[in-house]
C-alpha cells in the first residue's frame, strides 16, 4: 500500500519524523518497515516515550537482568536502555541519513529533563550522551528554557548536533535561532568542520490550542465564536516567516556559504487533542518546504488512511495567521503568557515521566536483588 497523503507531504519538502520508539519497534523490524511504507525518516524521543516503552516492555528485561548483575544504579540502567534503543534506532535509519546527505536519518534523545534549569548540566550531559551513542546521525534535545538556550551554543560549539525542543512563542523560537547560530560561529572560530552539524527547532502545536481555548472559554468565547482551534496554525505558521526571516540575513549567508544546513522548523505535538479538529489537522495543515513533521503512531496512520494535502502552503498562509493571533491578542489572550504556561508544563510533563520511569525500573531492581 501507498499513502497518496504521506507521499504529497515529502513531495512538498515535509520530512515526516516518527514521535515514537521502543525495544519491540527494533526487534520486530516494524521500525525499518516504516521507512519503506510510510515514508518515514526520521525519529524523536521524549522522556515520555521511554516512560512507557520500558514501564510496559517485556523486551528490556533481559538487559535489566544483565545491568542488575553487573551492580548498574538506577540512573545507569535507563540510560543503558535509552541510549542502546537510540542507537539501533540511529542503525536502522543510517541508509537515510548517508541517501541525503545528512538532512534526514536522525533520532533524537533528550537530556534528563531535571536539567532544564541547569545550564552546566545540559552541557555537560549532552556531550556525554553524545560520546556514549557515537552515532553521527544523533540528535540530542535541549529544552528552550533560559537555561537551555544558554546551553545550546557550547553544545553546538562541540560539533554536537541538537534538537531544540519545547517551543511554544515567536519570541522563544527567535532567541533559539540566535543560539544555534552562536553556537556555529562558536564552532567554525574554533577550527571545526561546522557542515555536518545539524538541527532543528521543535515548535510545539496542539498544546497551543488546548491552552489558546481554555483562556477563550474563560473569556466567555464559546466553540462557535470563531477562533477556537485556530491558535496552533497560526502559531506554527508565523514561525516559518520567523524561519525564512532567520535566512535572509548576512549572519546565516556567511555560515551557509561553508555549507551549514538551516536550522528546520520541526512541527511537534501533532497528534489532535480536540475531537472537534479532524485527526490530521497538524499535519496536512503545515506543509512547505524545508520543514520537518514528527508525528505520533497514531496521527501517521491517519495521515496514511485519509490524510489529504491540499494546495495550500505556509507561504500563502502567513498573513491570515497573523490576523489570527492579532484578533487572538485583542479579545484578551495574552500569546506571551500561553507560551510561558506551556513551557512550564511541558518541562514539568517530562519531569514527571522520567521520574515515573526512574521509580519503575527501580521497582524491578528491588525485585531482582
Amino acid at each position: 500500500m501507498t499513502s497518496t497523503a504521506l507521499h504529497d507531504l515529502s513531495a512538498a519538502g515535509v520530512s515526516i519524523w516518527l514521535d515514537d520508539l521502543s525495544r519491540s519497534r527494533l526487534d520486530d523490524g516494524s521500525l525499518a518497515r516504516l521507512l519503506d511504507t510510510h515514508h518515514i525518516v526520521g525519529v524523536t524521543t521524549n522522556p515520555s516515550i521511554f516512560d512507557a516503552a520500558i514501564s510496559n516492555g517485556a523486551a528490556y528485561r533481559q538487559q535489566i537482568d544483565e545491568l542488575v548483575a553487573a551492580g548498574t544504579d538506577v540512573d545507569g540502567v535507563v540510560r543503558a536502555l535509552t541510549t542502546d534503543d537510540v542507537r539501533r534506532a540511529a542503525d536502522v535509519l543510517s541508509t537515510v541519513y548517508a541517501d541525503t546527505d545528512g538532512v534526514d536519518g536522525q533520532v533524537s534523545i533528550e537530556v534528563d529533563p531535571r536539567l532544564a534549569d541547569d545550564a552546566e548540566g545540559t552541557v555537560a550531559q549532552a556531550i556525554e550522551l553524545w560520546r556514549s551513542i557515537d552515532r553521527p546521525n544523533v540528535m540530542i534535545k535541549i529544552p528552550a528554557t533560559d537555561a537551555g538556550l544558554r546551553a545550546i551554543p557550547r553544545v553546538v560549539a562541540e560539533g554536537i548536533s541538537v534538537n531544540v525542543t519545547l517551543i511554544f512563542g515567536l519570541p522563544r523560537y527567535r532567541e533559539v535561532i540566535n543560539a544555534w547560530l552562536t553556537g556555529l560561529e562558536l564552532a567554525r572560530d574554533a577550527g571545526r568542520d561546522i557542515r555536518p552539524i545539524q538541527s532543528v527547532a521543535s515548535f510545539f502545536v496542539s498544546r497551543v490550542d488546548v491552552e489558546v481555548n481554555r483562556r477563550l472559554e474563560r473569556l466567555g468565547f464559546g466553540p462557535t465564536d470563531g477562533l477556537h482551534n485556530t491558535a496552533a496554525l497560526a502559531n506554527a505558521r508565523a514561525a516559518y516567516q520567523v524561519f525564512l526571516d532567520s535566512l535572509d540575513t548576512e549572519r546565516w549567508r556567511t555560515l551557509a556559504a561553508v555549507g551549514v544546513r538551516p536550522q528546520r522548523p520541526l512541527w511537534a505535538s501533532t497528534g489532535v487533542k480536540d475531537p472537534a479538529l479532524p485527526d490530521t489537522a497538524y499535519v496536512t495543515g503545515l506543509v512547505a518546504a524545508d520543514t520537518v513533521n514528527t508525528v505520533p503512531q497514531a496521527t501517521l496512520d491517519a495521515v496514511f488512511d485519509h490524510g489529504v494535502v491540499n494546495a495550500g502552503r505556509i507561504p500563502q498562509q502567513i498573513d491570515a495567521a497573523k490576523d489570527t493571533l492579532d484578533r487572538i491578542q485583542a479579545v484578551g489572550v495574552s500569546l506571551t503568557e500561553v507560551s510561558e504556561t506551556l513551557e512550564a508544563e511541558g518541562v514539568q510533563k517530562f519531569v514527571d515521566a522520567w521520574q515515573h520511569l526512574l521509580a519503575t525500573v527501580e521497582t524491578e531492581l528491588k525485585e531482582r536483588r
